[in-house]
């Protein structure tokens, strides 16, 4: 029996009620992998298939780090590394030069 691979359905479950959802991966023996969305913490270790309604187990993945934005996957390595070996300050830094002023603003009166 050969396994025909095909997208991830997304099932939309009404369990909704307020909480925060989270995606769970099944995979049905026939059909393959699908996903359903449930409450944080209310996932089974098997469900219904929306194919063929067979049960299939619960398959374990990793979380969808890749679509972390760079500027926050650089915010987040920062503070990971800050917190093994903070950077150290041994001096107050220099002054911040004030930009020239517009050259329209001296023809200004002046008070």
């Amino acid at each position: 029996m050969a396994l025909r691979r095909r997208r991830p359905e997304k099932i939309e479950s009404d369990l909704c009620g307020g909480m925060p959802m989270a995606t769970y991966e099944y995979r049905c023996p026939d059909c393959g992998r699908f996903d359903v969305h449930r409450p944080i913490g209310t996932a089974a270790a098997a469900c219904e298939c929306p194919a063929c309604h067979r049960p299939s187990r619960r398959v374990f993945s990793s979380p969808y780090l890749s679509r972390v934005p760079s500027v926050v996957s650089a915010a987040l390595t920062r503070e990971e590394q800050s917190q093994e070996a903070p950077e150290v300050v041994t001096s107050v830094p220099p002054k911040r030069r004030e930009p020239p002023p517009h050259p329209a603003l001296s023809r200004l009166p002046r008070p």
